[in-house]
């Protein structure tokens, strides 16, 4: 099978719509402005906002991705329907309506906007307005989240589950990941400058961009124009740290090496990579350690247009990806925006915009907890990708659900433990339980399901910022709020550099991640998925819920599976 793309949309800083980032682009035109100052707000950032309104009740997320969703599938000429999947990757999801109400929740207040902090609700709101799909996903692995929406959805048409998918992600400003990097002092105050040796940090963005992928059959058989391939794509786990990347860019190399591996391409063959790069000293060397170890004898042009849109997290992947269509289209690699002294040795690193044909393109994302993911983008058909009848049956192997705190001692490096809540130790222990019996030290593959997240920590980052304001916040809480924190923390506890994704879809989170790991037991030589199931306990949160009519027990279960005919 040969994966295509049939319609791209986007918003960003840059503007809405293709035709506007194109002109941005064409022009080196940034979109990065200064954020207004607020009294008792952090102060006048740089920042990449998007100019639609806000509406009341709405999150903005939702805001952002819907003039995105319907461009793509205007230009695709299809439409959502019972052989078509929606694959959404969002963190922030619903926050600033969460952030809106928290203070009144305190008080007393109604509670039944709550449902909107599930991120799994910003996907719901999104194809309720778009229409009827076969499947919507939502996967939540901080700033790789739409372009693993993407690998989902390629996942999905290999398997033969649907005809076509609409992927990509959202991602709105919000005052608390805008505190929470902030706090972990890697926000320049200046316009980013990524891959420079003068660099000082990142600057936020805001904004959406969704893909129509289907096989080169189908689109064919419909008469639809073919804007580009999905030639490959890889995602693995740095397995590092919580937040920072290792010197040697480990997960980064692997993930690139994934893509052009499966698209059988060589290093040399990839004409321009649009590079992660946040502008963070961390960022920076770590992925550029990464293209130098995979690109010996040839390094490909390469530069980050997040200088232009600013990072937007958890839809960086895809509007990227978008971004890499329209360079292919118009034959141009986008020059790197601010860049005043390259980084050591990077001759390939682009200053201006450059005239070129673009064949192949790598496309990075990468996320907190190691979550690395690349996408290969095409302009001519290439290697076929493999295709198979998904199992719908899985043999679990091991399967532990503890319902009260066990010996965390036993499992967990102690000053690991100290730093973790009570139910993120709990589902840990489950975990490193379940791979005893199973007998087993690394699995191949990570995935977790969770409705709410790492909720306590997500409530007491909020708490800060309500009494303490929001100058001097500490990073703790922060760091461990997202949703893939639990997948990131197995995968450091185990040296598990393999497959890792976390699913926030409501209540069929599981359901979800069900399906994940059957697709990635048929399409790849993973033997063994270890997955995570999980929702804790806050009591505010909990009084919050209950009083919505919506709260569940929290819970903690692990099991590993493999496919059903491995044991026949």
């Amino acid at each position: 099978m040969r994966i295509v793309i049939t319609g791209i949309g986007i918003v960003s800083a840059l503007g809405v719509g293709k035709k506007a980032t194109l002109d941005a682009l064409l022009h080196e035109r940034s979109g990065i402005t200064p954020l207004p100052t607020e009294e008792g707000r952090i102060g006048s950032l740089p920042v990449g906002e998007v100019n639609l309104n806000s509406e009341a009740g709405i999150p903005r997320s939702v805001i952002l991705a819907l003039p995105a969703a319907r461009e793509a599938l205007d230009e695709a000429g299809i439409r959502p329907s019972d052989t078509m999947a929606l694959i959404n990757g969002t963190t922030v999801g619903g926050m600033d309506i969460t952030e809106a109400h928290v203070a009144d929740w305190e008080q007393g207040a109604e509670t039944d906007t709550i449902a909107m902090h599930d991120t799994g609700a910003v996907t719901s709101l999104i194809a309720q307005q778009l229409g009827s799909f076969h499947t919507t996903m939502t996967t939540s692995t901080a700033c790789s989240s739409a372009m693993n929406a993407i690998i989902i959805g390629c996942n999905m048409l290999r398997c033969g589950r649907v005809e076509s998918v609409l992927a990509g992600g959202t991602e709105c400003l919000t005052h608390f990941h805008l505190n929470g990097f902030n706090a972990l002092r890697i926000l320049s105050d200046e316009p980013c400058r990524p891959f420079d040796v003068t660099r000082r940090g990142l600057n936020l963005g805001e904004g959406a961009a969704y893909l129509v992928l289907e096989s080169e059959e189908h689109a064919k058989a419909r008469g639809a124009h073919i804007l580009a391939y999905i030639a490959g794509y890889g995602n693995a786990c740095d397995a590092f740290h919580q937040t920072a990347s290792s010197d040697i860019g480990e997960g980064a190399y692997l993930a690139m090496h994934e893509a052009l591996t499966m698209a059988q391409v060589r290093p040399e063959q990839v004409d321009y990579i649009n590079a992660h790069g946040t502008g963070t000293p961390n960022n920076d060397a770590s992925e550029w350690a990464a293209i130098q170890r995979l690109f010996t004898s040839h390094i490909p042009y390469f530069s980050s247009t997040k200088a232009l849109t600013g990072h937007t997290t958890s839809a960086c992947g895809s509007i990227e990806a978008v971004i890499s269509v329209l360079c292919m289209q118009v034959g141009m690699a986008p020059g790197q925006a601010n860049l005043v002294e390259p980084m050591a040795d990077a001759t390939a690193l682009l200053q201006h915009n450059t005239s070129m044909t673009l064949r192949y393109v790598l496309c990075n994302a990468f996320g907190f907890g190691g979550n690395d993911s690349s996408l290969l983008l095409s302009r001519d058909a290439g290697n076929e990708l493999s295709t198979a009848a998904c199992a719908e049956e899985l043999q679990v192997v091991s399967s532990v659900t503890l319902n009260e705190q066990a010996d965390y001692k036993s499992y967990l490096p102690l000053m690991m433990a100290r730093r973790l809540t009570p139910g993120m130790r709990q589902v840990a222990v489950a975990a490193k339980q379940a791979l005893a019996q199973a007998g087993l030290t690394t699995p191949d593959a990570i995935i977790t399901a969770t409705r709410w997240g790492c909720i306590v920590n997500t409530v007491k980052f909020m708490d800060e910022m309500m009494i303490n304001g929001e100058q001097e916040l500490a990073p703790t809480a922060f760091i461990q709020s997202t949703h893939n924190t639990l997948s990131a923390l197995m995968a450091i506890l185990t040296g598990a550099h393999g497959y890792n994704n976390t699913y926030s879809q409501s209540t069929n989170a599981f359901e979800a991640a069900m399906s994940d790991a059957q697709m990635l037991l048929t399409l790849t030589n993973a033997e063994h998925v270890l997955l995570l199931d999980f929702d804790e306990s806050d009591d505010h949160w909990n009084e919050w819920l209950r009083r919505a009519g919506i709260y569940s027990e929290p819970h903690a279960r692990a099991m590993v599976v493999r496919r059903l005919h491995n044991n026949q």
